[in-house]
């Protein structure tokens, strides 16, 4: 199965969500530096 680009920074997004605290706000920045993602990207 092939999963785009797109795909898998969403699937490393999600599960970097998935990760946090829930009760913490998390913000793109700090995903973005996380993941290594660009945040225009992940927007």
């Amino acid at each position: 199965m092939k999963i785009s680009t797109r795909g898998r920074y969403a699937l490393r997004f999600m599960i970097d969500l998935a990760q946090q605290d829930p009760s913490k706000y998390i913000t793109l920045k700090d995903v973005s530096e996380r993941q290594g993602i660009s945040i225009k990207y992940l927007e």
